[in-house]
């Protein structure tokens, strides 16, 4: 083994052990990437020349990348829907509907879950609402602790597979650029681009599937062991005559916002970063909604207001109030504003700079404006709502707050490769891939588990930084579906969240669960929805069209 080889192995193996010792990612994978890159100039094994590479590669992967503008859309679509407690209604009407069956809690929870990532993909901001909300509920219902802990936590975990959601996002992104990469280096030049709607498409049906696994195994549980999931008193069900209009009035706003952001992705309306906008706006509009029907004091508002010492502010402030009916006519109106223009926007051509501008154009143009007028008055009594109820500060520092992070470790993930493949990185892992017993099978399998294993120490986001380029290319070179490979790795990358002893999920949920639980009661809960996730990637190995199927019916 030559000595740049064994620089590469000691350099991944120092940037995870300070990754395990608690220091901060971005600068440990900078700082590991300048230190090996000293010492292998120092031994005459590294040009510094590489680093000008850097600057090209930080603009134009990330700061002109205008996928990447969906993170920070998607991080706010999913802490304003948090934040304006549309996942609070959604636990107590589902927890109502199936709460009488034996295990209805725990199944109750899997399909918020679901809705929840399919409307937020926002891991953090789901396990400690449902922990918050159902696992106390759970745990007065008699509920066995681990089972109630195993199912907040999967739960909350869904919103890693199911699209939209922001891992789906950045490996969506290292995929193309990997895939790229690879098929150039056997002689395709024009290879068929891969896009975040291909792996979005991809990962619905396995997701699903995992949704469906979690209920089976609430239900089996549930009949092996009746008195760890036992169902509510059907006479506390006695008052609730208008049950179905509460659970459509909690679950129509979120089911629409996920179609409109998803489907408009699937539908070829709009490119993943114009949904996540979409999903933004939604979003607003569902909390102005929401503050409006609980009535929510606007304090932050009388505050600002009495604070405020310019002209100009007071008459902004006067001028929200008076667009503001107290009703929710400004809502509704600028929901169907929203996709009344985004149907123009894909019947008619709206420029208006032609010369000539047909009457049927003329008209369709009106009516944008006139939409662009109507979401434009909902929005603001949205935003001005949020604001004086303090939500939307709230919301706007925990979006600045998680995509800076992503960020600043996308650039330490930068300097690291950078020296990585300066070494000679690339041609090491692809020897030591390609000489693994049986081929590229093989290679996929030791992938896997080393990402698995990662994954008990790392978050997603460094494994998605500094893993997945490095392995992904060698990988792609062979016949294997780059979205069928950016599902597996998705899927893979859930488990992250749930295996001790640094899974986010399982200190999320530790943080927010009531003094009887301990922390045994949540890694043993954990250890069955684990398996059931492996065993989720083993059928999604065995069947890779459950991630090919859709994309290719939709994109072709």
């Amino acid at each position: 083994m030559q000595i740049t080889e064994i620089l590469d192995l000691l350099m991944f193996a120092t940037a995870c052990g300070f990754l395990m010792a608690g220091f901060p990612v971005a600068f440990t994978l900078a700082g590991t990437g300048l230190l090996f890159a000293i010492v292998a100039w120092s031994l005459g094994l590294f040009d510094l020349s590489f680093f000008g590479a850097l600057p090209s590669r930080i603009f134009g992967n990330a700061m002109t990348n205008e996928t990447l503008i969906a993170v920070p859309l998607f991080v706010f679509m999913g802490v304003m829907l948090e934040r304006s407690r549309v996942a609070e209604e959604l636990l107590e009407t589902m927890g109502r509907l199936f709460g009488s069956l034996r295990g209805g809690l725990g199944i109750s929870v899997s399909i918020v879950g679901a809705l929840l990532a399919a409307s937020t993909g926002i891991v953090g901001a789901t396990v400690v609402t449902m922990g918050l909300l159902s696992l106390p509920t759970m745990l007065r219902r008699g509920y066995d602790p681990k089972l109630a802990c195993g199912s907040t936590a999967a739960a909350g975990t869904l919103g890693q597979i199911i699209p939209p959601s922001i891992v789906l996002v950045l490996l969506g992104d290292q995929i193309s650029n990997a895939y790229v990469d690879a098929q150039r280096s056997i002689g395709n030049w024009s290879p068929e681009p891969v896009s975040v709607g291909d792996l979005f498409a991809g990962a619905l049906l396995p997701g699903l599937l995992l949704v469906a696994m979690y209920i089976v195994y609430q239900i089996i549980v549930a009949i092996l062991r009746p008195e760890s999931s036992p169902p509510i008193p059907t006479e506390e069900f006695a008052d609730d005559v208008h049950l179905w209009v509460k659970v459509l009035h909690a679950l129509v706003p979120p089911v629409v916002l996920m179609v409109s952001v998803l489907g408009s992705i699937l539908a070829g309306v709009a490119t993943p970063t114009e949904a996540a906008g979409v999903g933004a706006v939604g979003a607003t509009l569902l909390a102005g909604i929401r503050v409006g029907e609980l009535n929510m004091p606007m304090t932050h508002a009388e505050d600002k207001a009495r604070t405020g010492r310019s002209l100009a502010s007071a008459l902004i402030v006067g001028g929200l109030r008076r667009l503001d009916d107290g009703g929710k006519r400004p809502i509704y109106a600028a929901a169907l504003g929203l996709v009344a223009m985004l149907t123009l926007q894909h019947f008619v051509d709206l420029r208006v700079g032609r010369s000539e501008i047909p009457a049927g154009d003329m008209l369709g143009i009106a009516a944008a404006i006139v939409a662009c007028l109507a979401l434009v008055w909902g929005l603001l009594v949205s935003l001005w709502r949020v604001w004086g109820t303090a939500i939307l500060a709230a919301v706007m520092r925990s979006t600045m707050e998680i995509s800076s992070m992503v960020f600043v470790i996308l650039i330490g993930a930068a300097v690291f490769s950078l020296v990585f493949r300066g070494l000679g990185g690339d041609d090491t892992v692809h020897e030591i891939l390609t000489g693994m017993p049986g081929g590229i099978v093989g290679a996929m399998i030791t992938v896997m588990v080393v990402m698995f294993i990662l994954g008990f120490f790392l978050d997603f986001i460094e494994i998605t930084f500094v893993v997945v380029p490095i392995v992904a290319p060698v990988l792609l070179k062979s016949d294997i579906s780059p979205v069928w490979l950016g599902v597996m790795m998705a899927m893979n990358l859930q488990t992250s969240f749930l295996t001790p002893p640094f899974g986010f999920a399982l200190f999320y949920l530790r943080g927010v669960a009531p003094p009887e639980v301990t922390t045994m009661h949540i890694y043993k809960g954990v250890v069955p929805f684990v398996l059931i996730q492996i065993l989720g990637l083993v059928i999604l190995t065995m069947f890779p069209e459950l991630a090919t199927w859709l994309p290719t019916v939709i994109f072709g």
